[in-house]
């Protein structure tokens, strides 16, 4: 029977199975409408249960009425608390011989809940191209609006682009795993409601397709506030892992802080929420042979990152040095869950004001010491020992107006202190940079929090 040959009350604008609602101060205002087929004269009801046991929500969420008119349609607004999963339920209700067991059928949905949504934006490490086996199985609770815009149980791969209504979002390639359904999971087991993914991320995309203000042809963009649209036009945030494209161009990579920043105030601005809390991550190494412009451009790109975090309101960044890749470019399952649940603890704690230590060691001073034969770095925060794993690695490199000065060693100090020992003594203004290039040799972590160092560019030292 067809949804026009349907007795009963039908739905015909409400919320689909297995969607998630954006929260507002903990509740959703759910509009519903449709039309009722009866031949007899009644109202349409309509209830809010639990999808696992059929208990009504509250108790003004049982059996009500809704507006029922005399053109056979009806409509009806619901206050839901969040949580969930629930199930929405209609029926048609005679006025003659009302009966709470056997009135006329209603249509219903299914796995409804009501949370937070996080957009998923950027380019291949955030679409997911991890290959190979992980544990990361779909969980009721965290669900995803496809690219065919319908509402799923989220599972990877999450960028699935199958009967894909965007096409200017659709990948050319399979994308395997990413670190968002690992995000989601936590922020749900953390805050105790379901957590709805969007994602719109595309593989290889430059920023330029992502910022309004820099193109007229920033279709990303586009896309991405069309889907928000589709989801209610409100979300809680944005995720966002790209840049390595941005990394191939000079003139990119040199204004990428700016761009970046133009961009985000074009979405906020689209979405109308001057706030909109951004969690993003720092590029990771790349193992393909790069010209060494490349390889300065790499860190240009990261410091545009940090520098993001530190002077735009409501961002926050996350390391990725040590996550491992299962290609050249693309972060591995395992790198994925790392860099997953680092950004559901930057959400936790920037977001949600929960009491986690999210933040990554990042350089605060860059002094010179004993007359110069010496270059200390102080990073915070520190909880522990600082220090990397492989002790004869360097992964800084200093220059002075005479050039490179080539570092004989590293030492690390107590209180997050590194001590740059020269092989020579400085002339002149100096600068350090951290993680430098595409494969840095591995960088200091926080080891209590397994927490790396943030990738830095052009810091001054000064002088002692």
């Amino acid at each position: 029977m067809s949804n026009s040959e349907s007795i009963g009350a039908i739905i015909e604008n409400g919320p689909e199975d297995w969607q998630i609602i954006q929260q507002n101060n903990g509740s959703a205002e759910l509009d519903l409408s449709g039309r009722y087929v009866n031949a007899m004269e009644g109202e349409v009801e309509v209830r809010l249960v639990s999808q696992d046991t059929g208990v009504p929500v509250a108790r003004e969420l049982d059996w009500h009425s809704a507006t029922t008119n005399q053109d056979n349609t009806w409509k009806a607004a619901l206050n839901i608390p969040s949580g969930g999963l629930y199930r929405l339920e209609t029926r048609y209700n005679p006025t003659e011989n009302k009966t709470e067991e056997w009135s006329a059928r209603g249509d219903m949905r299914h796995f409804v809940g009501v949370g937070d949504l996080w957009v998923i934006a950027g380019q291949s490490n955030s679409a997911g191209f991890g290959r190979g086996p992980y544990n990361d199985p779909p969980e009721l609770g965290v669900h995803l609006f496809r690219s065919n815009e319908e509402w799923a149980l989220a599972a990877h791969p999450i960028n699935d682009s199958t009967n894909a209504k965007h096409p200017s979002a659709r990948e050319s390639f399979n994308p395997y795993h990413s670190p968002y359904l690992h995000f989601g999971r936590i922020l749900k087991q953390s805050l105790g409601y379901p957590i709805g993914l969007v994602p719109t991320a595309v593989a290889a995309s430059p920023l330029k397709l992502w910022n309004p203000t820099e193109s007229d042809e920033a279709i990303l963009a586009e896309n991405m506030i069309h889907c928000i649209k589709q989801v209610s036009g409100r979300v809680r945030g944005i995720l966002w892992y790209q840049g390595e494209s941005d990394c191939r161009d000079e003139e990119e990579t040199e204004t990428y802080f700016e761009r970046f920043r133009d961009a985000l105030a074009a979405w906020r601005e689209a979405i109308g929420d001057p706030e909109l809390p951004i969690i993003t991550g720092q590029l990771n190494r790349v193992y393909d042979p790069m010209p060494n412009e490349t390889e300065e451009r790499w860190s240009k790109v990261r410091e545009a990152q940090r520098r993001a975090a530190r002077e735009l309101s409501n961002i926050a960044i996350v390391p990725s040095f040590d996550s491992p890749l299962c290609d050249r470019i693309h972060n591995s399952p395992d790198g994925n869950i790392r860099i997953g649940e680092r950004m559901a603890r930057a959400a936790l704690g920037m977001v949600y004001g929960k009491p986690v230590d999210y933040l990554p060691p990042d350089v605060v001073e860059a002094t010179s010491e004993r007359d110069g034969k010496e270059v200390h770095l102080q990073f915070a925060p520190v909880r522990s020992r600082f220090e990397s794993t492989d002790l004869s690695a360097v992964p800084f490199k200093v220059l002075d107006e005479e050039g490179e000065v080539q570092i004989e060693r590293v030492a690390y100090l107590q209180g997050g202190r590194a001590a740059l020992i020269l092989e020579r003594q400085l002339k002149g203004a100096a600068r350090v940079h951290g993680a430098f290039g595409t494969d840095p040799a591995p960088v200091p972590m926080d080891f209590e929090r397994l927490m790396p160092m943030l990738g830095f560019y052009g810091v001054e030292v000064e002088e002692d």
